[in-house]
């Protein structure tokens, strides 16, 4: 990105930043604290949490806030660990969020293998990393004895993946509507800057009909089952935009079982997800998709000329699409921040979009930032999941240089939000 150019009002406050002896102090705490972060990732991800369980691992999230001197610590009634480090009343009000829900079941996590330098176990990146990141970077906050004018929110946030799409951090912001800005850390490198949102749905589709003899009721009914294949067949065949970046995946079919493999089934399933950096772009293909899904049924109906196929539907996932300018002050920051602690700035790059928590801020039009994906193949959500130590400092300092850039340090440096 070495053509992304930089604001001189952002890069004379970050360059002031850095300057500052305290800030230096706390960088280089935070590099040696890299052997107690890597002990808290590691008992984290033994403290399972899949999407919907998050229970024990936010209650042992805040114990880690409140050893660390936060206030007012507390699990709140959406699961999310919460703990406020106090401004004085200056600045902004942030914040700075890991999710602490993981896609694997109870009973995934075996172990964790260590070998040549790389940690092995399901979730010991996403999203466990990062939750470990806040708490390094908080102790470089504390370790620097700086003032933040505003004051910043850590928290574990809930029902990120999967089924619980964004919930905890939509939650949190629904109950939380003073915040000026949010940073979350999804990822454990430091390269990554996601800054737009991704709309993204998800439904299930259920078919209905007689249901019958697969050969004694042939030809006497209409099959929902292949009204559902009908269906998916139309969508398979939908050619969407590469920009604004839009997809499309029918990712689960289901009808029958196999006692009753010789039966026409009075009911299939089918589940989908579609997305775009577009809101626009994803209404129109949710049009597409459920015309699509009544052609089907009208076409297996006329086949047959018995009865109707009929269907109904489910939502699991609604999150809104939304942009923010590449040159808003807090993703300008976040260039110069990843830039100065990445291992090679070269690297550092724009994410077009993703299913990260800062969507849920950008889709409110809250300045916001998603830091984390990098380089390296960590093999995410797979049981082969794993984390090359080295370098772990990177990212905490990232975030460190961020709380105070976004919550600006009090009587020094305004927030880049200001």
């Amino acid at each position: 990105m070495g053509d992304y150019q930089v604001s001189e009002k952002i890069r004379e406050k970050f360059e002031q930043l850095i300057a500052m002896d305290e800030v230096q102090k706390a960088l280089r705490f935070i590099e040696e604290d890299v052997p107690r972060s890597i002990d808290e990732q590691k008992k984290l991800t033994l403290i399972e949490a899949p999407t919907f369980y998050e229970d024990e691992r936010a209650a042992a999230y805040c114990d880690y806030l409140r050893d660390l001197g936060l206030e007012d610590v507390h699990v709140d009634e959406y699961k999310n660990a919460i703990g406020l480090w106090r401004g004085t009343g200056n600045g902004p009000k942030i914040m700075i969020e890991a999710h602490l829900d993981t896609v694997f079941p109870k009973g995934s996590v075996k172990e964790i293998r260590e070998e040549n330098g790389v940690l092995y176990a399901p979730g010991i990146v996403d999203d466990t990393r990062g939750l470990a990141i806040l708490l390094s970077a908080l102790r470089g906050l504390k370790e620097s004895r700086l003032k933040t004018a505003g004051d910043i929110y850590f928290v574990g946030t809930a029902r990120e993946e999967g089924m619980g799409a964004l919930g905890g951090m939509e939650d949190f912001l629904n109950a939380h509507p003073e915040l000026d800005g949010t940073v979350s850390v999804d990822g454990a490198w430091t390269e990554g800057i996601t800054y737009e949102a991704t709309g993204i749905q998800t439904f299930a589709v259920n078919f209905y009909g007689i249901g019958g003899h697969a050969y004694g009721a042939f030809g006497k009914m209409a099959n929902p089952l292949h009204a559902a294949a009908r269906a998916v067949a139309k969508i398979a065949d939908f050619q969407v935009p590469d920009n604004p970046r839009t997809t499309f995946c029918v990712s689960n079919f289901h009808a029958g079982n196999d006692a009753g493999i010789h039966a026409i089934v009075p009911k299939a399933t089918i589940k989908f997800n579609f997305r775009s950096n577009s809101e626009e772009e994803l209404m129109k293909l949710k049009d597409r998709i459920f015309t699509a899904i009544q052609e089907a049924c009208d076409e297996e109906t006329a086949r047959w000329g018995k009865d109707t196929i009929t269907w109904d539907s489910e939502q699991f996932c609604d999150i809104h699409a939304g942009n923010q300018d590449i040159h808003a002050p807090i993703v300008e920051a976040t260039y110069l921040a990843a830039c100065y602690t990445s291992e090679d700035p070269g690297k550092v790059y724009f994410a077009q979009g993703g299913s990260v928590n800062g969507n849920r801020s950008v889709a409110k039009g809250i300045p916001a930032v998603t830091l984390g994906g990098g380089h390296v193949d960590t093999k995410c959500h797979t049981l082969d999941e794993l984390y090359p130590m080295e370098g772990s400092f990177r990212s905490p300092q990232e975030v460190l240089l961020m709380a105070l850039l976004t919550a600006g340090v009090d009587g020094k440096i305004e927030s880049v939000l200001r």
